[in-house]
């Protein structure tokens, strides 16, 4: 199962360190009952957004992470996907049961460096840089470029 990790750049540094067990989003039967007229690729981007909206929570508690937004694709067996246990949780959350190596991450999404200053202002809890960041596409990387994402 494909998996839209939130994280923070900060976790990425360390190499030998797994992603822990945490809320994640998937393309769900609640996600499909919530968005029908979407295709399995309309469905991922909408995973992939909730994700993202979920790592400006991680980085309101982590005040050292670059202050970007993050979502690291993972495939997982389905035996590491549970329900969340969140009934106000956005359609496609779920959860992750175990670690995941870096081995495993497939892609990440990051904020370009230029969004810096709103994704700051979006952590923090001001309601116009989150709408601003609604705008922003997240930039590409493949898991061999994790070393490289600029800060």
């Amino acid at each position: 199962m494909r998996l839209y990790l939130p994280a923070t750049l900060d976790e990425l540094d360390d190499h030998a360190a797994a992603l822990s067990a945490r809320r994640a989003h998937a393309v769900t039967a609640a996600l499909r009952a919530a968005l029908p007229d979407e295709d399995d690729e309309g469905l991922e981007f909408a995973a992939q957004l909730m994700a993202a909206d979920d790592s400006l929570e991680l980085l309101a508690g982590r005040p050292g992470a670059p202050r970007l937004r993050l979502v690291v694709s993972v495939d997982v067996p389905d035996s590491a996907v549970g329900p969340t246990d969140d009934p106000d949780a956005a359609p496609s959350a779920v959860r992750l049961l175990t670690t995941v190596a870096r081995d495993d991450v497939v892609c990440v999404h990051v904020d370009e460096p230029e969004a810096r200053d709103e994704v700051a202002r979006a952590a923090a809890g001001d309601e116009a840089a989150s709408d601003a960041l609604d705008e922003r596409d997240l930039l590409w990387y493949d898991a061999t470029e994790l070393g490289g994402i600029p800060r």
